[in-house]
């Protein structure tokens, strides 16, 4: 972070918001009753308390098979919310982070690259990431990460051979995350994939819980991708010149 930058992050309850604010202790996390990001007057009102020079966005709706069901509260809170913060970012002179996911993409390729066509999409949740996304878009500053993370141990009995993914755990990402928020004015581009090498999730689910049985995502109840795998070429590049700049 430069300087004495403050930095407001919503979603500061859920995981990834958790994990940076114990990475970067100088972040504002306002309490939901203090910043509801699908209210816009609540919206107005912390910002112009806080004054942050930055705005990170890891708020959002997440459950994936949910969403199908709940498509009106996903879409409020994923893109409703999102426009909201983005209107008032407008009014101001700030750099606007937004926490993407890989479902943006139809996932059928894999090691998909920044500028690569997003959609179309295989769920109501990558739909309302996407408008989000666009929403985003529409800012004259912001930087928009795609990652895609899991808690460990691995959450449930059974992992799907068939998806193939770079996702990876919370203690792996965040940290990387918080890097990239630590350089944000090292960061020549408005996307960035952070994640890791390409696996199936059943693979990354044995490294924390070797009893995980396989199973198919045809079993899931919602449609997923094959091969939501990112490009992250990008993302080390700028890590690789980080370092050389560190030890000269």
């Amino acid at each position: 972070m430069r300087g004495a930058e403050k930095i407001l992050l919503t979603g500061g309850t859920g995981r990834l918001g958790t994990a940076l604010q114990e990475l970067l202790p100088g972040l504002i996390a306002p309490s939901r009753e203090e910043l509801d990001i699908t209210d816009l007057t609540s919206v107005e009102r912390a910002l112009e308390r806080y004054q942050p020079q930055v705005v990170v966005h890891a708020a959002a709706y997440t459950d994936v098979a949910r969403a199908e069901t709940e498509k009106a509260l996903c879409w409020k809170v994923n893109v409703e919310g999102t426009r909201n913060l983005v209107r008032a970012a407008l009014r101001r002179d700030l750099h606007f982070v937004h926490i993407s996911t890989d479902y943006v993409f139809w996932g059928d390729a894999g090691g998909y690259r920044e500028d690569d066509p997003v959609g179309p999409v295989r769920n109501y949740y990558a739909l309302s990431k996407l408008a989000a996304e666009e929403v985003v878009r529409t800012l004259p500053c912001y930087l928009i990460i795609r990652t895609s993370f899991r808690t460990a141990p691995f959450p449930y009995p059974v992992a799907y051979h068939d998806l193939y993914t770079s996702q990876d755990y919370l203690e792996v990402i965040a940290p990387q995350v918080a890097l990239a928020l630590q350089n944000l004015e090292r960061i020549p581009y408005n996307t960035l994939h952070i994640a890791t090498e390409r696996k199936s999730v059943f693979e990354l689910a044995r490294r924390t819980r070797p009893d995980v049985r396989p199973a198919s995502k045809q079993e899931a109840g919602v449609s997923l991708p094959e091969d939501v795998s990112l490009d992250v070429s990008r993302w080390q590049a700028l890590k690789g010149v980080w370092h050389l700049h560190s030890v000269r």
